[in-house]
């Protein structure tokens, strides 16, 4: 295949800079690893003039805005309970504290992404670091993950029509109406399409909170806040992993890398969105609280009285669908490109094989999530689920492997290079721990809360 000088210069230029037995070192990644060719060099997304469907197109600044979209979502709406539940200064220093590593591992996503430029998902990382074995444990990790992910905005979508209608219809009659909407915007197969939409998805999940943060600082009364807390420990731990869930993009950094014009570009990409994202947690959790108290709701925005919280509801609408059309266009991604990846004509041809292939990955996908939607009703214990089984992962404890598989033999050469193993063997030991635990946590929780909301149930969610 012919391909352009757009697409490929980055790539041959970052290889003539880090070849793998030159010695060199970029950003404290020693490139000494022999070269894994397939990855080296097989980047399924570029293509010549005649694709019809063109992948990599891509700015820093789009990219940047999927990221926001993507990240600054659903796991926002929690943050306010996890402040009630662990005191106002251990919930920031977390929120805070959590934002600077999940920045750190995004950054190794990147250097990783550089290193292998091939990669286009997880599926592909784990064949570079553990072969075929590899390749099935991280893909099929990755697509549960988004699944559940699925699941919690179709969850989400359910509980906002139940506010803005009053509950005018059974609650399973709205989760039907979100998987077909869901369905229907997951069609277009490429993340620039996507992109135009995050705008509207960011606008609306700022407009949603500040207008709750507007209503509950006129509406509620002066409330007792509390510093700190005594909670049980395996509550205290499931509140954490709703933390965890707010900094969930890393699963998807590849994808959008991979789309990019220039995955060199992506740091630009992630400080933007790291500095929004910390910065708007922040403000958004203590201010909810401050005016909320104790009794703040999860998801936040129903912390208003009943007019507002349809107001608020109403306009977060666009971010909870949006934001789950990004996770299920990065899955879809994966199985797509698995299917096709010896046969690219087919990624980037718009013939019936392709489409049909395209249209059912995405319906089964979202058909999934909704089955898990309907079997686990509590916003907060899916979250913490998810953050137990998989964003433990993604998030902290694969940035560690990665950066340890880089610097293979080079791991204390220095003092520099010996405190950056010892930060990433800490995230490795940190995604273990919260995985382990989170996973006793959040099954503590679910079963506590199971009360709360009947799986299966016409029952008002909201």
């Amino acid at each position: 295949m012919t391909t352009s000088v757009e697409h490929v210069a980055p790539a041959v230029e970052d290889d003539k800079k880090h070849h793998p037995h030159s010695g060199e070192e970029e950003d404290g990644v020693a490139m000494t690893k022999p070269k894994v060719s397939r990855f080296e060099q097989d980047d399924p997304f570029v293509d010549d003039a005649t694709a019809e469907v063109h992948y990599r197109t891509l700015t820093w600044w789009q990219a940047a805005l999927l990221m926001i979209a993507e990240t600054i979502s659903l796991g926002i709406l929690s943050l306010p309970s996890v402040l009630a539940s662990l005191g106002l200064v251990a919930g920031v220093v977390l929120i805070v504290g959590l934002g600077i590593l999940a920045t750190y591992c995004g950054y190794v996503y990147g250097q990783f992404k550089t290193r292998y430029p091939g990669v286009a998902n997880m599926a592909d990382a784990g064949e570079v670091l553990m072969g075929a074995w590899g390749r099935e444990i991280f893909g099929t990790a990755q697509i549960i993950m988004m699944i559940f992910i699925l699941a919690s905005h179709l969850l989400t979508f359910t509980i906002a029509m139940n506010v803005i209608t009053g509950h005018a219809t059974c609650t399973i009659v709205w989760g039907v109406v979100g998987l077909l909407l869901f369905f229907i915007l997951s069609l277009p197969r490429t993340l620039k399409n996507v992109s135009y939409l995050s705008i509207a998805a960011f606008t609306s999940i700022i407009g949603a909170v500040f207008t709750t943060i507007i209503a509950v600082g006129i509406e509620a009364p002066n409330p007792i806040l509390e510093a700190t807390t005594k909670i049980g420990f395996a509550s205290a731990f499931a509140q954490t992993l709703n933390i965890c869930f707010a900094y969930a993009g890393q699963m998807a950094y590849f994808s959008f890398m991979s789309e990019m014009r220039d995955p060199r570009e992506f740091p630009k990409a992630l400080i933007t969105l790291q500095t929004v994202e910390v910065a708007l947690y922040v403000i958004a959790a203590v201010v909810i609280y401050r005016f909320a108290g104790p009794d703040v709701a999860s998801p936040a925005l129903g912390s208003t009285g009943p007019v507002v919280k349809k107001v608020a509801y109403g306009i977060a609408l666009p971010t909870i669908l949006i934001a789950g059309v990004i996770y299920a266009n990065v899955a879809a991604k994966q199985i797509y490109v698995r299917i096709f990846r010896n046969n690219t004509r087919r990624i980037h041809e718009r013939s019936f094989v392709s489409i049909g292939t395209w249209v059912a990955i995405i319906a089964c996908l979202w058909i999934i999530g909704w089955i898990i939607a309907e079997s686990i009703p509590v916003f907060n214990d899916l979250n913490a689920l998810i953050s137990a089984l998989f964003i433990s992962w993604f998030t902290y404890g694969l940035a560690g492997v990665f950066w340890l598989y880089m610097n293979y033999g080079y791991w204390f050469m220095d003092w520099r290079k010996s405190c950056l193993t010892v930060l990433n063997v800490f995230l490795i030991g940190m995604g273990a721990a919260i995985c382990g635990i989170g996973l006793y946590a959040s099954g503590t929780a679910i079963n506590q809360d199971a009360g709360q909301g009947a799986s299966w149930s016409c029952g008002d969610n909201s």
